[in-house]
This record gives C-alpha cells, structure tokens and sequence, in this order.
C-alpha cells in the first residue's frame, strides 16, 4: 500500500481538528471553553481566545473559498485586523455562533481537502506559486499553532484539564 500526499494532507487535517495524538486538536483545545473564559486576556497583554478563533476562521474560511472556487470575500489589511470581534464575556450565543461557525468550517475543510486530485494539489498556488499541496501542507501548522496558543491561555486562566 503506497501512502499519497493526499493521504498526507487528510491525516494532518484530522490531527489538526479532531483526532488526538501528537498534538492537542483544536476541538479538543475548545472543548468547554465558556464565553468568559474564551474572552479571559492573558496577562500582560496577547490576545483572547477568542480573538485567536476569529484569527483561525477568518484563513481558514479564505482557504476554503480557494478550494471551492468562490470569492472569499473581503480582505483584512493587516493580519492583526483578523484578530478582532471579541463578544463579551457574558455572550454565550455569540460564542456558541462561533463554535458553531469554526466546526462548520473545519468539516468543510476536511471535505475538500480529501477531494482534491494530485492534479490540483501540484498546480501552482496564485499568491506563491508554490505546488497548491505543498501550501496546505504549511497552512496545516497554522491551526496546529494557534492550537498550542489556547492551551496555554488555557492554563494560565486554569481551565485546561490537569
């Protein structure tokens, strides 16, 4: 059985959401996580939790409108701006929406990354030029990483499991 960067990319994409092994998953890292606590700051400054998955569905929504072939819809000027639109620490819907919104996209992510051909994943990526698959394969650490990010906010506030 031979193993494809398809194959590759599936695995990552399931670790990075869902499946626990190496790495916390961000559903994992999530899980529980009450609106105070996802709009707790650190302190001495950083952003929220919350802010991060605002961070991570903004490019994570933009990844996705590429793979789909639709207009991904306005651009942030800087990366900071795709930090914002913390609700507050009392707004449980707003942040189940969010919940809600980052589960939506990260199944839709997973859908159409194990739909890709090896045709598409070697096509040139537009912002680089890059082989499309070899740009997944790095944008994968981005959810890895921000993952890591809400652990950490997480036991500073003390509502990481022990």
């Amino acid at each position: 059985m031979s193993v494809t960067a398809l194959d590759l990319l599936v695995v990552q994409k399931d670790n990075n959401w869902e499946v626990e092994e190496w790495i916390v998953p961000l559903s994992t890292a999530l899980a529980g996580l009450t609106a105070e606590q996802a709009a707790w700051a650190p302190p001495g400054g950083g952003n929220t939790i919350w802010q991060t998955v605002n961070h991570i569905n903004y490019y994570n929504g933009r990844i996705l409108s590429r793979l789909k072939g639709t207009e991904p819809g306005a651009r942030v000027e800087t990366n900071e701006e795709s930090f914002n639109g913390t609700g507050g620490a009392q707004d449980e819907a707003a942040w189940a929406h969010v919940l809600a919104e980052t589960k939506q996209i990260q199944l839709e992510l997973r859908e159409a990354i194990a739909a890709l051909t090896a045709e598409e994943l070697d096509a040139p990526y537009a912002n680089t030029g890059e082989p499309y698959g070899r740009e997944l394969s790095r944008w994968m650490l981005h959810d890895a990483y921000h993952a890591g990010q809400i652990v950490l906010i997480r036991r500073q506030q003390g509502s990481w499991r022990s």
